[in-house]
C-alpha cells in the first residue's frame, strides 16, 4: 500500500524561524510562506473576510442571549458580580455557567461601553480566529489545499455562523479547544513538555467557559499523545501526569475559590442544588446533560426536544440536519480512508496523529451530542464543527491524491462515493425546506447537478487518465457540497431578527422546540416546564424589553430604554407577556410591564434590588431595561433554592428589597412558603397604581407586593 509522506516544511526548524528578520515575518503573515502557491494567502484572507462578514453583518439585528447580556451588564457595574458571573450587580445569584466568556465580553464592555458591537466584538474575533487557527493546524500537516478547504468548511457551517452572532459562550469554548489542539500537536511533534502543559491549560480555561463540555475532546488528546509522541513510554506517561495536574489546576481554581468563600459573602450558585460550584459541575452541567438526571433539569430526557430525541439519528433529524450534518458522510468516509492510507506509517507519523486527533474530536462529539438525554440545544454542536471541517480538508486531499495516482483499484470508488454520499444527503436536507426561498432552491440544484457532474468527472477522469478533468471535478465537488451550508449561513447572517436564547440557521423545519430557523425564528408553543426556554425571556417581553445594543439608561424617566416605536407593540404583546409571566415554582407570576418597571424605579426608595422575581428570564429582561439590580429567586427554571423565607425577611428588614412579584397560584416547597408570607404581610400594588389603561383589569392585583421593614416581625 502506498503511504504519503508529509510535505516538506522548511520552516519547522525553530532556529530557521528565529533567524528570520521582522520584515520577513510580516511578509510571511500577509503574503504567506515563499514555498506556498501564490493563491494561498489571498484565498485565506478572502475566507477570513467572508467569516467576518457572516459573523458581524447587520449587528443591529443581533439581540444576543439576554440571560448572559444581563450578567455582562451587571459585571460592568460591580467587580464582585464580574468575578462571580452574577446575573445582577447586587450579586444575589450567578448564571449557571462559569464566567470566563462573561469576563471576555465584560472587559470589552468596560473598555468601550456596553452595547451590541462591544459585546459582539470578542465573539466575532474568536469566531474568525478559530477559522484562521484551524487553517494553520490542517495546513501544517496536510498542505495548503487541505487547510483552505477546512477553513472554508468551518466558516460556512450554519450553526457556527448562528452562534458566532450570539452572546452564548460557545464561540469562546471552540477557540480555546482549538488552542489546546494546536499546543497538543506541537507537543507530539517536538516531544517537549511545555506545549502539552499549555494544551492542558487551554482546556482548563475552556472548562471555565462551559464546564464538562470542554472535556469531550480529552480522550482523543490523551490517545494521540500517548500513541504518537517520539518519546519512551515512561516519559510519555510522566508528561501526561504533569499535564493532568495542570489541567486540574487551570480547571478548578475558580471553582475552589468560590466554594471556599462563605455562602453569606457570595452569590448563590445558579443551577446547583446545594449552592456549590462542584454540584453544578457534576449535576446540571455534567451528568445531568448526558443522563438527564440532575434535579435542575428534571427527569431523564427532559429538554431533549430542543434538538430532537436522543439517538444516533439526532444529528440528521429535521432540527439538527441543516445545522451540522451536511458533510458528516464525507468526513466519516475521509477519516476511515485517511487512516487506511497511513496504515503502514511509523507510530510517530504526524499525519496519522492529526487524523486521530480530528477523527476523535468528531466521533466523541457526535456520540456525546447524539446520545445525550438531558437538556440539549442545537448550538452545542458548533463544538463538533472543527472536527468535521478538518476531516473534510485533510481527508479529502488524501483521498484525492490517492484517487489521482491510482495507488490501488479500490481507490477508484472511495472519493466519488464520499462526494456522492454527501451530495445526495445535501439534496435530502434541502428537499426538507423546499419552498422556503429561492436561495434554497438554487442550492438544491447546485448540490444535485454539481454533485452529479463532480462524480462523473472524477470517474471519467480516472479511467481516461485526464488529470485536469479530475481537478475540475474536485472543484465542482467543493462547490456542490458547500452550496447548502452557504445558503443556510447567509440566511443566518441576513435574518431580520434572531433568537438569542436558541440561535439556529436556515428556515424553520417545524420540528420540536429546536426547529426554529430563519435566523432564529421562534417556534410556536412554549418550552417544557422546568427547562430552558427556546423562546424569549418572559419578563418585559418584546414591548418593553431592550435590545442588547441599547444599554439601560438607568436614569430614564420612563424606564423603558427603548424608542417610541416599542410602545406601539405593547398591546399586541401583552397577552403573551401575561401568559409567560407565570413560571415554574410559582414565584414569578404576573405581567411585568414597562409601566410597572417605571413605577418600581420611582418607588425604589434606596433599596439595593429593584424587585424580586421568579426566574432568570424575567430578571434579565428587567435588568437590561431598568439598569437596576433584580433578584432572580429561582434561577433559570424557578427551581433553584436561592431564596429562602429567612433570607427574604433579612433583605426586607435591612431595606435592601421592597418589592416582590408572586403568582396567584402559589407553588411548591419554599416557594409556597414565600408566596404565602408575602401575600399575608405585604401590600398588594394594584395595576391602577402604574397603568393608565382604562380597562377594568387595572383595579386587579398585578402580583406585585410592597414590603417594608415594619412588615417583618
Amino acid at each position: 500500500m502506498t503511504t504519503l509522506a508529509p510535505p516538506p516544511n522548511p520552516v519547522q526548524d525553530g532556529r530557521h524561524r528565529a533567524a528570520a528578520p521582522p520584515v520577513s515575518r510580516a511578509r510571511r503573515l500577509f503574503l504567506g510562506a515563499p514555498e506556498d502557491p501564490r493563491w494561498a494567502r489571498p484565498a485565506l484572507w478572502a475566507i477570513l473576510l467572508l467569516a467576518t462578514a457572516l459573523y458581524a453583518w447587520n449587528l443591529s439585528s443581533i439581540t444576543g442571549n439576554t440571560f448572559y447580556d444581563a450578567a455582562v451588564y451587571s459585571g460592568t457595574k460591580s467587580w464582585k458580580a464580574f468575578f462571580f458571573g452574577a446575573l445582577d450587580s447586587g450579586s444575589f445569584i450567578t448564571v449557571d455557567k462559569p464566567p470566563f466568556a462573561l469576563w471576555v465580553m465584560g472587559l470589552s464592555a468596560r473598555a468601550f461601553g456596553y452595547g451590541t458591537w462591544q459585546l459582539m466584538l470578542p465573539m466575532v474575533a474568536v469566531g474568525v480566529g478559530s477559522v484562521g487557527l484551524l487553517y494553520r493546524l490542517v495546513k501544517r500537516d496536510f498542505g495548503v489545499v487541505a487547510g483552505t478547504i477546512a477553513a472554508l468548511v468551518l466558516t460556512l457551517t450554519p450553526i457556527t455562523v448562528a452562534i458566532n452572532r450570539d452572546t452564548n459562550p460557545d464561540p469562546v469554548l471552540v477557540f480555546l479547544m482549538l488552542l489546546g489542539a494546536a499546543a497538543l500537536l506541537k507537543a507530539v511533534r517536538t516531544g517537549r513538555l511545555m506545549p502539552l502543559v499549555w494544551s492542558a491549560v487551554a482546556i482548563g480555561f475552556a472548562f471555565n467557559t462551559k464546564m464538562m463540555q470542554a472535556y469531550v475532546v480529552l480522550p482523543a488528546f490523551f490517545l494521540v499523545y500517548l500513541w504518537a509522541t517520539n518519546l519512551s513510554l515512561g516519559r510519555r506517561v510522566r508528561n501526561l501526569v504533569v499535564a493532568t495536574a495542570a489541567l486540574a489546576v487551570s480547571s478548578a481554581w475558580w471553582m475552589v475559590v468560590v466554594d471556599l468563600i462563605p455562602a453569606s459573602s457570595r452569590p448563590y450558585i445558579g443551577g446547583s442544588t446545594d449552592n456549590t460550584v462542584w454540584d453544578l459541575v457534576i449535576g446540571y452541567n455534567g451528568f445531568g446533560r448526558i443522563l438527564g438526571a440532575s434535579s435542575s433539569v428534571g427527569s431523564a430526557g427532559n429538554g431533549a426536544s430542543f434538538g430532537g430525541s436522543s439517538g444516533l439519528y439526532r444529528m440528521f433529524n429535521d432540527i439538527m440536519g441543516g445545522q451540522i450534518s451536511w458533510l458528516i458522510p464525507f468526513a466519516a468516509i475521509a477519516l476511515v480512508g485517511g487512516l487506511v492510507l497511513r496504515g503502514r506509517a511509523p507510530r510517530t507519523d504526524a499525519r496519522r496523529a492529526a487524523l486521530l486527533l480530528w477523527g476523535g474530536w468528531f466521533v466523541l462529539h457526535f456520540l456525546t451530542f447524539s446520545l445525550a438525554e438531558g437538556t440539549f440545544h442545537p448550538y452545542y454542536v458548533t463544538a463538533m464543527a472543527p472536527g468535521i471541517a478538518a476531516l473534510a480538508g485533510a481527508g479529502g486531499v488524501m483521498l484525492h491524491k490517492a484517487f489521482r495516482e491510482g495507488s490501488a483499484a479500490r481507490w477508484g470508488w472511495v472519493l466519488p462515493a464520499a462526494v456522492a454520499a454527501s451530495a445526495v444527503w445535501a439534496v435530502v436536507l434541502l428537499q426538507r425546506v423546499s419552498g422556503s426561498g429561492t436561495v434554497y432552491t438554487v442550492a438544491e440544484v447546485v448540490a444535485g447537478l454539481g454533485g452529479a457532474l463532480a462524480v462523473t468527472g472524477l470517474l471519467v477522469g480516472r479511467f481516461m487518465k485526464r488529470q485536469k478533468l479530475i481537478g475540475f471535478a474536485a472543484l465542482a465537488a467543493i462547490v456542490a457540497l458547500l452550496a447548502g451550508p452557504a445558503a443556510y449561513s447567509v440566511s443566518a447572517a441576513t435574518a431580520a431578527s434572531t433568537n438569542g436564547t436558541n440561535p439556529t440557521a436556515g428556515p424553520s423545519t417545524g420540528g420540536g422546540m429546536g426547529g426554529m430557523g430563519g435566523g432564529g425564528q421562534r417556534p410556536s408553543g412554549s418550552a417544557p416546564s422546568g427547562t430552558r426556554s427556546g423562546t424569549a425571556p418572559s419578563g418585559t417581553g418584546s414591548s418593553g424589553g431592550q435590545s442588547m445594543g441599547q444599554p439601560p439608561t438607568g436614569t430614564s424617566s420612563t424606564g423603558t430604554g427603548t424608542d417610541s416605536s416599542s410602545s406601539s407593540s405593547s398591546s399586541s404583546s401583552s397577552s403573551s407577556e401575561s401568559q409567560s409571566g407565570r413560571t415554574a415554582g410559582g414565584m414569578g407570576g404576573g405581567q411585568v410591564s414597562s409601566a410597572m418597571i417605571t413605577y418600581l424605579k420611582k418607588h425604589q426608595d434606596g433599596a439595593t434590588w429593584l424587585v424580586a422575581v421568579a426566574t432568570d428570564q424575567t430578571a434579565s429582561s428587567i435588568i437590561l431595561e431598568s439598569g437596576q439590580p433584580v433578584i432572580s429567586m429561582g434561577g433559570w427554571s424557578g427551581s433553584d433554592n436561592a431564596m429562602t423565607l429567612a433570607k427574604l425577611k433579612s433583605l426586607v428588614k435591612s431595606g435592601k428589597l421592597h418589592y416582590i412579584v408572586v403568582s396567584s397560584d402559589g407553588g411548591q416547597g419554599t416557594n409556597t412558603e414565600i408566596s404565602t408570607w408575602v401575600k399575608k404581610h405585604g401590600t398588594a400594588v394594584k395595576s391602577s397604581a402604574y397603568s393608565s389603561s382604562s380597562t377594568s383589569s387595572t383595579s386587579t392585583s398585578s402580583g406585585l407586593y410592597r414590603l417594608d421593614p415594619s412588615d417583618v416581625s
